[in-house]
């Protein structure tokens, strides 16, 4: 059976993602169909999302975003990460969060290395999520984390 996936794209963002994660998801299985949508920013992901969910039917949704390194925007992901769940609670379905704060990369090339490691790593989550459950519980408690090196277990 098909899948539907969900990737949620914002403009400001200064690397692309949702693209990054679908190749990664394509590179792995078969039988997902990608539904895309583009908003401005963080703020407008979490209607996005619930969108993507509600009229396109996905099965589950990725939300990327770059939020700047000001105070400001660190509120306005976190108003965006709280509207996310809030989708999430209302649809019953999982939002995969890929935020990339822009004060996280020590240069521009960093900056985009992390941006990629973090969609492709959620893309690989999402994978497991659908399609094997069994290698998401084996990987419990070891201090996994996207986009730099894990933390490893206790």
């Amino acid at each position: 059976m098909t899948k539907r996936v969900g990737l949620c794209s914002t403009t400001f963002s200064r690397f692309d993602m949702a693209s990054a994660a679908k190749e990664q998801i394509q590179q792995q299985v078969t039988g997902v169909k990608f539904i895309e949508s583009y908003v401005p920013g963080v703020k407008d992901l979490p209607v996005a999302a619930k969108k993507l969910i509600e009229e396109e039917k996905c099965d589950i949704v990725m939300a990327f975003g770059m939020p700047g390194g000001e105070k400001i925007d660190k509120l306005c992901a976190h108003e965006a990460s709280t509207g996310l769940i809030q989708a999430q609670l209302m649809t019953n379905t999982h939002i995969l969060e890929v935020f990339v704060h822009e004060d996280e990369g020590y240069d521009d090339k960093d900056l985009k290395q992390l941006a990629y490691n973090r969609a492709t790593q959620h893309a690989d989550n999402l994978v497991k999520m659908l399609f094997k459950p069994d290698q998401m519980k084996r990987e419990v408690g070891k201090g996994i984390r996207e986009g730099r090196e894990n933390k490893g277990a206790l």
